[in-house]
């Protein structure tokens, strides 16, 4: 996009120092009175002007599409990254709900394999907790 515009500025430029180049060479050779040279160099002069203004025109035309392009891939950049992010929180989730449940259950059985023999040896079954 900024190459884009670094190359439009160029033409711009180089359109204008031509045109008045062209101009300036065209009435020093050119066989006019005084009068006649000044209405052409007026002529000259508003045709420069229009074609100026029009390529303006062009440029921003140009730069306000060029915009609106831009504003439109950021906005579907945002919606993918906030629909990955919200895939990535689900599988956070889910995966951090088997871990504590895989978590709550090996301390199920570390318990159940400590109660086991504690009851052995006192000869009867020693009171369960709850979780």
């Amino acid at each position: 996009m900024a190459s884009d515009h670094d190359e439009f500025g160029a033409f711009l430029v180089g359109f204008i120092v031509g045109g008045l180049t062209g101009a300036v060479v065209s009435l020093l050779f050119a066989p006019q009175s005084g009068e006649e040279t000044r209405a052409l160099i007026r002529d000259k002069s508003i045709e420069l002007r229009d074609a100026a203004s029009q390529s303006a025109e062009e440029a921003v035309a140009r730069a306000e599409a060029a915009a609106a392009e831009a504003r439109a891939r950021a906005d579907e950049l945002a919606k993918v990254a906030r629909a990955r992010a919200d895939e990535l929180a689900k599988e956070v989730r889910t995966r951090g709900d088997e871990l504590a449940k895989e978590v709550r259950a090996r301390g199920e059985s570390a318990l159940d394999a400590v109660r086991k023999p504690a009851a052995k040896k006192s000869g009867g079954e020693t009171p369960t907790t709850s979780s």
